[in-house]
């Protein structure tokens, strides 16, 4: 037998080299810039709001973007916020709540009757008011949880158990009656009161028309007395929930429990506690827009709250988030809300029938949806 190694010169015959080109990771291929600002869940909120202001530069009065006029819209956008960025997290992580008007019904329920009927101070009456709220959150919560169901039917469940429990407690509570008067008298020399209600910043104002920065009556008080303390809060909620979203643990939480909650445990996540918390944080955002719609009003009425649910919903999709879960952004939601704003306080600059504002509800609903879910698949390259 012949040995090849030998015949060849004592070498073993060397094996042609492979010319396959190597294949380059995914997860470390360049992404042009323009693909990356695809991405970004806000986009359409950019767009939309763009869209929306240049339609009321046409065609509303030049009122609309003075400061008054855009302290006008800013005030029902800040409410309407409040409610969409807890939506949008709570859809992040997945889930849905169909109940948060409601709840803006029930939890001012709970806060005028603590102050009116049962004369517990502001600041215990607000402690119970959220106590209340994120008891009824949690509970929402662990019912999907433990029972399977989906989020959709069991949050329905509860519009209808809050609404009904609303007008039986404003009943139980007037004798009668469906709304509860004298919350600006029960809370008269609180000093919390001025954290809820009326503006902020008037001595920054009062020092602006000293400088002529700011229109003024003719006595010289500005037009504009401060800002209304809802757009703060809606401002630092806006920021806090936007970095818990893209710079914390819990945050990327939220996304692995709303991508694929199977995964996110497997990961270590408890995906159980993250959405419980959201479901609790939903209905706490719910109280919070009570609390200051019932110290604004100086009353409650079992009409509060009435379909903010869906419009929180629309806000928080028009802001990019998925209905399936696992992607969006609360900044977006917020951009969402001050759309909505404008468009319910710009009609009423125009000479537009305001009940156009329902055919707008459904329009940008089904708009939002049709080209986030385009711009998602141009950006991800899926068919």
């Amino acid at each position: 037998m012949v040995d090849k190694t030998a015949q060849s010169g004592g070498e073993a015959a060397a094996e042609p080299p492979d010319t396959t080109p190597a294949q380059a990771d995914e997860r470390i291929r360049e992404v042009s810039a323009m693909t990356k600002i695809l991405r970004r869940p806000e986009l359409g909120a950019i767009a939309g709001l763009i869209l929306v202001t240049v339609f009321f530069l046409i065609t509303a009065n030049a009122n609309m973007f003075t400061l008054a006029g855009i302290m006008n819209f800013m005030a029902p956008a800040a409410q309407l916020g409040i409610l969409a960025i807890g939506a949008a997290l709570l859809m992040v992580g997945g889930e849905f709540d169909l109940s948060v008007g409601s709840m803006v019904a029930f939890a001012g329920l709970v806060f005028g009757t603590c102050l009116v009927v049962l004369g517990i101070p502001l600041p215990g009456a607000i402690v119970i008011t959220f106590i209340v709220a994120g008891a009824m959150g949690a509970l929402n919560g662990q019912i999907v949880l433990r029972t399977g169901l989906p989020s959709f039917i069991v949050t329905l469940a509860f519009l209808f158990i809050l609404r009904g429990m609303t007008l039986v407690g404003l009943k139980w509570a007037t004798g009668g009656s469906t709304q509860l008067r004298g919350v600006k008298e029960a809370v008269e020399g609180s000093w919390l009161a001025g954290f809820f209600s009326g503006d902020a910043l008037e001595g920054l104002f009062a020092w602006f028309a000293s400088m002529g920065w700011v229109d003024t009556f003719k006595n010289g008080l500005p037009k504009v007395q401060g800002v209304p303390v809802e757009v703060i809060w809606f401002v630092i909620f806006a920021a806090v929930a936007t970095w818990v979203l893209v710079r914390t643990r819990f945050g990327n939480w939220i996304f692995a429990a709303g991508g694929d909650a199977n995964a996110a445990r497997n990961s270590g996540v408890a995906v159980n506690r993250v959405k419980t918390i959201l479901f609790i944080l939903t209905a706490c955002c719910a109280a919070l827009v009570a609390i200051l719609t019932v110290l604004d009003a100086g009353s409650t009425d079992a009409r509060r709250g009435f379909q903010k649910e869906f419009e929180a919903i629309i806000a928080a999709v028009i802001g990019g988030c998925l209905l399936t879960g696992g992607y969006g952004s609360a900044i977006g939601a917020a951009i969402g809300a001050v759309i909505f704003g404008m468009v319910l306080i710009g009609l009423t600059y125009t000479t537009i029938d305001q009940d156009w504002y329902l055919v707008f509800l459904g329009g940008m609903l089904l708009t939002a949806v049709l080209f986030n879910n385009f711009i998602r698949k141009r950006a991800t390259g899926e068919r």
